[in-house]
Parts: C-alpha cells; structure tokens; sequence
C-alpha cells in the first residue's frame, strides 16, 4: 500500500529550514521533511547520510497527521512552513517542515492555528514571498535577494537563544521575506576541543555549585582575566571561528552573512577581529579595517561582564540604565550606545493593560508610532541620558485575566505562579511545598480559596514529586513541566515567584506582575535583584518560609498588589524586540546597498 505519509530526510548544512515543492509527491496527503543540520556537514561542507531520526524528526511524523488542521494559518497553497526551533543536542539540529500539495489555502496569514499548536510553532511567510508593510518599504533593501544577518550565541541559559529567537520573528514582522537569520551556537558547534565546545554542559555544573559560577566570574572580569580570555580564544578558536563566518549564508546569495550580531558575552572580542581579517583579505585583524557591520544586543539587566562590552562595534544596545553607564565605562561611546529594553519573546510585544506617555523627551519607539500607545518606561533610542517620561496607568483588565484562567483549566482564584527556570533550577520543591502550606492553612482560616501554578520546566523529578502531594482544601494547585505559552501563565497569575533570570523579569513588568525572587546566579544575576525592589514591583529572598510569608502577605493587600503592579507596568518596556530589530534592519540593509 502507498503510505499516506511520506517522509524524506535530507542533510545539508544550508541554514535551519528548506520547503519541498507539491510535485514531490502529488498522490501524497501530506509529507514531512527532515533537515539535520550536524557539525560534520557545516564543517567540511559536503552531504552526508542521514542519521537515524531523532525524538524532533519522528514528532514531524505525527505533525503531518495533524497538517489538514494547520493550513488556514498560511497563506501560501504551495508550501506550509513550520519554523519548530532546537530541539536536538548540541550536535545535531532538527528542523520539521510540512508540505500539502492539495489544500486550496485562502485564509489570511492573521488566521490563528489551534491553541495548542501556536504556542510551539509559528508560521512565516513563504520565501518567494515579495509583500512588504509601510513600515518597512522605506528602508527595504534594493536588491532582489534578501540580506542575511549571523546572530552568534551560545546555549549557556536560555535567554541568549531567546534573544537571537526573539529578533528574528521580529524580521519577519518588519520585513517578511527581506532578511533572513542564521543562529549559531558558535562555541559547541565550532568550538575547537573543551572547554570550548562544553561551555553548556560546564555552564550547567556551575549555575547547580554557583560559587564556582562567582569565581569564574570575577575572575574573568579582572584586567588579567579579560587579557587571559583574550588571548586564548584568539590563540585556539580564530580558525575555526573563522571558519563559521566565513561560510555561505546558507539562503540564496552564496555568501557570508552581511552583518553580524552578538547575544552573548563571549561573542564580541574575537568575532570583531575575525570580520576585520575576512574584509581585509587576510592582511589585518585592525578594526580600522573592519567594514562588515557587527552590533552588540546585550541580553543582560541589572549587571553584566565587561566582555559584553567592546568599543570596536558598530551598536551597543543596553537594556537599562545601569548597563548604559556600564558600556560607558568600557570606552563605548555614547553615539554607540542605544537604550531600548531586553529582546523578549513575541508573545510578550503587547499586552492588553498599558500606560499611556503624557510626557517626555524622547522620540516615540517604532511599537509606539505604530500602535499608539506605550508602557511607562519605553524611552526609544537613548544615544545620551534623559529623563523617564511619566505615566499612567490603565486599571486591570480583569476580563482578560478570567478568560485566560479558563482556557488553561484554572479556577477564578488570587493566583501564585512559581517558575524554575527551563532547566527547573531553582530549589523549586520546597519553595512549592511551603507556599502550598501557607496558603492552603490562609484559606481555610479566612474561608477563601487560593490557587498556585507550578511551573517545573525540565525538571521532571521536580514536577513528579509535586504531583503526588497532598495539597490542603484552601489552595488549588495545577503542576506543569516545560509550557510553551508562559505569556499565558504569567498574565492569568497575581504573583510570580522566580529565579532573578533578566528575561523573567523582562517579561513580568509586561504582565504588570509583582516578583518574589527566589535565587540568583553571583554576578550578573546579582544586579537584577536592586533593579526589581528600586523600581518597585519585588523583593528578594532565598528562604522557602519567608518567600511564603511575603507573597502570602502580598495576597491579603489588594492595595498593595495593585501598586506593585503599576511599578512593574511602568518599569516595562514591550517595544524593544522591535525597536532593536528596526535599527539592526535599517543597518544591514545600509550594508547591503553598499556592497
């Protein structure tokens, strides 16, 4: 019998993505694609057979099954693109498109895919796609082929492939079609021999014993330890660092990428010598010689490493206040510098509660000029220190937060959200067991009910012995493992207990959402604590009992819950994906029209 799925592997080392035409297979109902991209192919550039289908390659299996649901999400009939991000290991990268060749698809590309489906996987517009929006057509490119932007990152945390995620989706919204985006985890995909290529697996280790974390850190933040880091990366990884930015963009033009950008902090030094010495042929690491344009997107808050911060790129852009002052410190001048905010996931862009400006200096940011309306602390470029314009803010929007509670199974309850992280780091257990208590003794005293989400992320072991407790009569508890959809979570809860994580935190000021911070790594972490309690929606503490005794307290004050979320309202800044992806677009596309 013909099977009804056909499914064809192919391994290639051009990009994450690759659409196979309807005539593949005109008799099929549908077919899924396999692109594994593996370290051996993007090294020596040549084909290999494919390996054996991972966890990520048998899902598509069952994503063509599901396909027929899928296509009034797309507004192309010849192909179906689902953009499912990494779900491989470090070695290996999977990506799944689904393909049908009979759908008569004519819905719009706005049209929303089932609920359960969005959350994990977007939809982009085809690549022979040639529409453009009016925000975009006045710095598109000239060129028929698109430009291509390197976003170079490592896996160490999840914020930094958040990041580079996160501005990508924003290309596509500004310019769909006009740029396309290479993520690479440049240390474990290109990194010589350990430590290089282990920095995930190491990063692990230290985040679980954090006074190995602290001592790396400062350590690597004295002039010594720049000077050593330096020196050995420029000693062991310039060739093989070289050899990713150098390679073809994997798209259409058959070239290097056309700007490069960082999310990382070890991506700045060594990556701004490698384009100096592919643009001068050779012949310098100067970065007088330098013309491919490199920036630097800095996905820390409240404290970042020095290396973060390089006068030799062409943008710096800082999330806050702090780190503005910190790049200054490090010779980067302020006409390089550019204050936007964090680059958040696009589930976070907008939200329905949000000040309105009344007044203030600054230019109104691409999200405001477009939508009208902006949260407290959205400053647009900041190239020299002004004031924060002041605000208002709108009340709740408790319509929403009902709705929200109901399409994810939650009672109508004061709701606490504990998060561990996507890895589950975080004490998670005792934190949910002793908050659990607390509120679960205050509802039956008061003759009230209270909810708490657990969210445990990978941390299976955690989320199994959550399960099987035995929780009291006045609390409500709901214990998820890794969601895709925390935007959700976060906007139908009243309080959030959480790792101080700068993208956490970043996206609870959008959700107008009190924080209770639990942990912190030494460092970098250590500075988002003060931004939380200066600005006024949080507090910190490590002990289990008073974090119960404190959001408890939180629940029983209104008044206080509402205040709390003002500050966290005024402090956000939703705009800045955008923003950021704006300013990048305008440069690449500068580039490419002088290339």
């Amino acid at each position: 019998q013909r099977p009804k799925t056909l499914i064809a592997s192919h391994c290639s080392r051009s990009g994450s993505t690759f659409a196979i035409p309807p005539s593949f297979s005109p008799k099929a109902d549908s077919m899924v694609a396999t692109c594994t991209t593996s370290r051996d192919t993007r090294r020596h550039h040549q084909t290999r057979a494919p390996p054996p289908l991972s966890r990520a390659a048998l899902s598509g299996i069952l994503l063509a099954l599901l396909a027929p649901h899928l296509t009034n999400s797309f507004t192309s009939p010849q192909s179906l693109l689902l953009r499912t991000g990494t779900f491989a290991s470090r070695s290996a990268r999977d990506v799944v498109v689904v393909v049908h060749p009979t759908t008569n698809v004519k819905s719009p590309l706005s049209s929303t895919p089932p609920s359960f489906l969005k959350r994990v996987f977007t939809p982009v517009a085809p690549l022979s796609s040639t529409k453009t929006d009016a925000a975009s057509s006045s710095s598109s490119s000239s060129s028929s082929s698109p430009a291509t932007i390197q976003i170079l990152m490592s896996d160490t945390g999840g914020g930094h492939r958040a990041s580079a995620n996160a501005l990508r989706d924003a290309f596509d919204v500004l310019h769909p079609g006009k740029i396309q985006v290479d993520i690479v985890d440049i240390y474990t995909d290109y990194g010589p021999f350990w430590p290089y290529n282990s920095y995930v697996e190491l990063y692990k280790i230290m985040a679980t014993y954090s006074f190995l974390w602290k001592w790396f850190y400062e350590f690597g933040a004295t002039p010594f330890g720049l000077w050593l880091n330096e020196f050995l990366q420029e000693t062991f990884c310039f060739v093989p660092f070289k050899e990713c930015m150098a390679r073809s963009d994997g798209f259409t033009t058959g070239t290097r990428a056309d700007m490069v950008v960082s999310v990382h902090p070890l991506c700045q030094d060594i990556p701004l010598k490698i384009l100096a010495d592919l643009d001068s042929g050779g012949k310098s690491r100067s970065m007088k010689t330098r013309t491919t344009p490199f920036a630097t997107v800095v996905t820390d808050l409240g404290g970042a490493h020095p290396t973060w911060f390089n006068p030799g790129v062409d943008k710096c852009f800082v999330p806050s206040d702090v780190l503005y002052q910190a790049a200054l410190d490090r010779n980067i001048q302020p006409s390089q510098i550019v204050e936007y905010g964090l680059p958040i996931r696009k589930g976070f862009w907008s939200e329905g509660d949000r000040p309105t400006k009344s007044t203030g200096s600054s230019r109104p940011s691409w999200f405001d000029a477009t939508f009208g309306a902006t949260f407290g602390n959205n400053k647009g470029k900041k190239n020299k220190k002004n004031g924060s314009p002041e605000t208002t803010t709108k009340s709740s929007d408790g319509a929403n937060k009902t709705e929200l509670k109901t399409l994810l199974g939650l009672e109508q309850f004061p709701t606490v959200l504990i998060v561990g992280g996507g890895d589950g780091m975080g004490g998670i257990v005792d934190q949910a067991l002793s908050l659990g208590q607390r509120l679960s003794a205050n509802g039956v005293t008061n003759e009230e009910k209270y909810q708490m989400v657990v969210v445990c992320g990978k941390n299976e072991a955690a989320k199994e012995t959550l399960e099987r407790e035995e929780w009291g009569d006045g609390v409500n508890v709901s214990v998820q493992g890794f969601v895709y959809n925390m935007e959700d979570w976060m906007r139908a809860s009243d309080v959030m207990v959480t790792k101080a994580g700068p993208g956490t935190i970043a996206e609870a000021s959008i959700c107008g959402l009190p924080c209770m911070l639990s942990n912190y790594l030494p460092g970098q972490e250590e500075g988002n604590v003060p931004y939380v309690q200066d600005a006024g929606f949080g507090t910190y503490s490590s002990n289990a009992n008073v974090i119960s005794e404190t959001v408890s307290s939180w629940l029983a004050s209104p008044q206080k819950l509402r205040q709390m979320r003002e500050a966290a309202l005024k402090a956000a800044r939703p705009s800045a994906t955008l923003d950021i992806a704006k300013d990048l677009a305008e440069m690449v596309f500068e580039a490419k029209k002088q290339s």
